[in-house]
Formats: structure tokens, C-alpha cells, sequence
């Protein structure tokens, strides 16, 4: 079961079917883009994502949550951690990878780190004892101040898709 994870301002919960169009548009604007991959995802490719989401939480027990704004109640963005057995190395495979992404009306609010903080909370107790880990490009300075914020340190910097990334890791404890 998806737990929904609750925060000053926000509701970490899990996505549902009447998020996908602001899911659509989020992925699809250039600026929430420019540091994963580069290229906005057209509807096809977006709902691939979408469903994805909810094999993760069926197989391994964790995923990502959906984050509402508790005020509006509008979907802002997506926050939490999947294992997608990257082709990387080194290797994250067996960590919680975290990850987070706003759509540009709830960028600069910092949701990104009250919802991963939340959601990392959530996740050492139901986890307890294991790494978790991130990648970011390296010219994603403010996801860069939110990984250090929310405790993790740089583990290696490598290539992903001939782009270059930073791996943190946020050790347990």
C-alpha cells in the first residue's frame, strides 16, 4: 500500500488517474526538463512514466508520490525513489534512488525539500539501514543545494546518456 505522507504544506500521496493531464504538461515544458534528459516527453511517452510509477510501488515496496499543495490541492510536482537498474557506473542498483521534480509553478517555494525530506523520513523507517542515492547534473545548482540540504554528499561523478552527472549518496543513520 502507498502511504500519503503529509507535511506543512504539502500531501505526499499517491498519483492518481485525474493527475495525468498537469503530469503531461509538467513533462512537456522545457524548463522542468533542461537538466533530465534534455527533451520534453510528448503524452505517449509521459503516460509510460506514469504507469511506471505504480509497478514500482507494487514490486519493491517504495516509489514515487504524487505532491499536492495542501492550500489548492493542485497537483506541484513528484517526489521520491525508484531503482530503474541504470546502465551507470558505479552502479545504484539495490539503493533508494531519490528523485524529485516540480512543474514550474511550484519551483523556488521549496517544496522540493519538504517533500523529499518527508519522504525521506518515510523511507528510513520502512528502509532502515539502506543507502540512498541520486544523480544530478552537475549544472543543476539548485537540485544540487537541495540534495545538500537534504543530508546527501557527493559519491562520484560519471556520465549518463553521454551527460554528466553527480552521484550522492545519503548514508543511513
Amino acid at each position: 500500500m502507498i502511504p500519503t505522507l503529509t507535511t506543512e504544506r504539502l500531501i505526499l500521496r499517491p498519483h492518481r488517474l485525474a493527475d495525468f493531464d498537469a503530469y503531461v504538461e509538467m513533462w512537456a515544458d522545457p524548463d522542468v526538463v533542461r537538466f533530465i534528459g534534455g527533451k520534453p516527453f510528448d503524452r505517449e511517452s509521459s503516460w509510460s512514466r506514469f504507469l511506471r510509477h505504480f509497478g514500482v510501488w507494487q514490486l519493491l515496496g517504495f516509489g514515487f508520490f504524487a505532491i499536492e499543495e495542501k492550500e489548492t490541492g493542485n497537483f506541484v510536482g513528484e517526489a521520491g525513489f525508484h531503482d530503474l537498474r541504470r546502465n551507470i557506473e558505479p552502479s545504484l542498483e539495490g539503493t533508494l534512488e531519490a528523485g524529485w521534480a516540480l512543474a514550474s509553478g511550484g519551483q523556488g517555494w521549496g517544496y522540493d525539500t519538504e517533500a523529499m525530506g518527508a519522504a525521506i523520513g518515510w523511507a528510513a523507517g520502512a528502509f532502515p539501514g539502506r543507502p540512498m542515492t541520486c544523480i544530478i547534473n552537475p549544472d543543476n545548482l539548485p537540485s544540487v543545494r537541495v540534495a545538500g540540504r537534504l543530508g546527501f554528499s557527493e559519491r562520484a561523478r560519471t556520465s549518463y546518456f553521454d551527460s554528466p552527472v553527480v552521484i550522492f549518496e545519503r548514508r543511513p543513520g
